[in-house]
Parts: C-alpha cells; structure tokens; sequence
C-alpha cells in the first residue's frame, strides 16, 4: 500500500489515479478530504503535515510514501513513517532545492531531514508547473487577458500529470534509491508563448498584458510567504542557466518526452471557459 500526501492536489490526485490504474492499494491523505474526493477503492484520511502524529493513521500499513514539502518538522514526519514500517520515501520538493538553497530554504530542510532519516528515499525537485497558469483561469473567462511579469524569459514548466508519472514509477520500482531528479517540461516558453498557447486551446485570442515586477509581487503575496513570493519572482525573473535548461530526467524514467505545455492548455481548456 502506498500513502499520498498532498492526494487532493495537482499532482497528488492525479498521482493516487495513476495507482490506482496500475492495480496499487492507496490511501490519501490531505488535510481536507472526504471519499467522494477520492476514486473508489481509495482510504481518504485526514492529514495535515504541520502535525506529524496526525500521519500515523494514513501510514498504517504503508510500505511507501508519498511526501510533499509542508509544515515545519519534517523530522517528526519521517519518525511516523519509520515507526510504521515505510520502506521508501518519495519527496516531492523544488528545483529551487538545488539553484537557490537560501531563497528555497524549507524545501531544503526536508531533503535534509529525507537523507538522514535513515529511510530509503528518492527526492524528486520539481521546476515550475504548467498548472500555475491556472491564475489566469479568472482573467481569462472574464475578460480573455492572461497577466504575467517578465514577458520574455523563458523557463520549462512541467506538467503536473508528467511529476505524477514519475512519482507512481519510482514509488512502484526499485534502484532509485538515494537518487535526486529533475523535472522539467520539454522546452523552455515564456509567459508570452504560453498564453499563445492558451488562446489556441480556447480558439479565441487571448491578449497578454505584462505586469510590472510590483504588481506580481502583490498578487503572489495573496497565496505564498513575503520569502516564497521573492525566490518565484526571481526565478521567474533572472532564471538561472540550469532553471532554464530543460532535463532529460522525465524522459529517461518515462520512456517518452515530457508533455509541452500546450497539451497541457488543451486538456484544461474547460477551467478558462
């Protein structure tokens, strides 16, 4: 049996689905979730990660887990999954983990906490997700604008479903252990491109309006830490060499490319009508 955290999320419910598919028992845990949030056959359990003790009835009989990074004591966490007999860990962190350990310092904690626990683990750090263009689902039905800063800079944003795959592989399959991936879309696109995209998927224009760096702060703020929202801006702003590169690693445990982004638009048009 394998325990989701995070299983009402973009990546977390499409990953209990993939398991599910697959023949696996799971069950998921999110903070709030009944069973109607979850496909037949599947444990819902109430979680919530900032309370580690709150874990243990999810983890009963759970032989992996799924780990996402949240709440403040990742070592509490980790000595429930110990105490209950979890033989692998997968951590879905952040690339910023890796290109700015300061601004990304929680995610590093947890990795931290992950290699020490003396667990079996896997840390997948995830780059930006396609599924944060979901911010412009509202200025989209409304008024058929998609506002973003840093019109031209470029960055591979993942498809969430592409995480969920390589999450289901390595939670299913041995020799991952100890290993750290990378996950990234196939090509880097910016903001501009990306509500192109969008605007083929709904067949109607679409106008890009760019936002000053200001404005973006403010609207980040409304969802993320002062901390959070500064290390987004800058990575969406100033990406790094390796932020901007795309890797191999969907790829290589997929054993197909990773989904661009414009199929990711096509298969959640619905949420920009």
């Amino acid at each position: 049996m394998i325990t989701v955290t995070g299983a009402t999320g973009n990546v977390g419910r499409a990953l209990v689905a993939e398991l599910i598919a697959a023949g696996g028992t799971v069950t998921a845990g999110a903070r709030r979730i009944a069973p109607e949030d979850v496909p037949p056959g599947v444990r819902a359990v109430a979680v919530d990660l900032a309370q580690p003790e709150s874990l243990a009835p999810a983890l009963e009989g759970a032989e992996a887990l799924f780990l996402l990074v949240a709440g403040d004591d990742p070592d509490g966490i980790l000595r429930e999954a110990a105490a209950a007999g979890v033989g692998k860990v997968v951590l879905l962190s952040s690339q910023g983990a890796g290109t700015r350990p300061r601004a990304y310092a929680h995610a590093v904690r947890f990795e931290a906490a992950v290699a020490r626990s003396g667990l079996p683990f896997t840390i997948l750090r995830s780059g930006g997700m396609a599924s944060n263009a979901l911010a412009w689902a509202e200025p989209v039905r409304r008024e058929r604008v998609a506002p973003a800063p840093f019109a031209d800079v470029a960055l591979p944003f993942v498809d969430p479903a592409d995480v969920a795959s390589v999450a289901a592989t390595v939670l299913r399959e041995d020799g991952h252990a100890t290993a750290t991936y990378t996950l990234t879309g196939p090509e880097p696109l910016t903001p501009r491109r990306r509500a192109a995209a969008l605007a083929d998927a709904l067949g109607e224009p679409v106008t890009f309006v760019e936002q000053s760096r200001e404005e973006a702060y403010a609207q980040l703020l409304r969802v993320m830490p002062p901390a959070v929202a500064e290390g987004t801006l800058a990575v969406l702003g100033e990406p790094t060499p390796q932020e901007q590169a795309v890797s191999g690693d969907v790829e290589r445990l997929l054993g197909r490319p990773a989904t661009p982004f414009a199929a990711w638009a096509a298969r959640n048009v619905a949420a920009f009508r």
